[in-house]
């Protein structure tokens, strides 16, 4: 209850938590279906979450590898990637903005702010949208 009480954790995450604590008689499993009965735990939730705390800061590929890290289910990860393509550019502007500020001033500079968009998870043609209107 106290990892819940904190933030939303998927089922693996959860499940992986509780193992360290767990002894070969514990039912895990069945202690976890308990918590979703009750509405306590969910993935869905975990999800958005997940989403709304890192929208601002990474791109759509990054938050999805973070997703699936986290044992989130496919379909889930799919229902929130048009959300989330849909606000990349803005995010990705943001981003940049806040980082770098002004056009890069020859190729090795470009280079620099091109990868560290990338190491965002930002996707290239997010990159070369936002560095194209910086440049003009």
């Amino acid at each position: 209850m106290r990892y819940l009480a904190r933030r939303e954790y998927s089922r693996a995450e959860l499940h992986a938590r509780l193992l360290t604590y767990a002894t070969a008689e514990d039912n895990v499993d069945a202690v976890l279906d308990e918590l979703v009965k009750r509405g306590w735990q969910s993935d869905e939730r975990a999800a958005t979450q997940m989403v709304h705390a890192k929208r601002s800061r990474f791109g759509a590929q990054r938050i999805t590898h973070e997703l699936r890290q986290k044992g989130i289910a496919e379909e889930m990860i799919s229902a929130a990637l048009p959300e989330l393509k849909e606000s990349e550019l803005e995010a990705a502007r943001e981003v940049w903005e806040k980082k770098f500020g002004v056009a890069p001033r020859g190729e090795k500079e470009k280079a620099r702010q091109m990868r560290f968009m990338q190491s965002r998870g930002f996707g290239l043609d997010v990159v070369f949208k936002v560095l194209q209107r910086k440049g003009e």
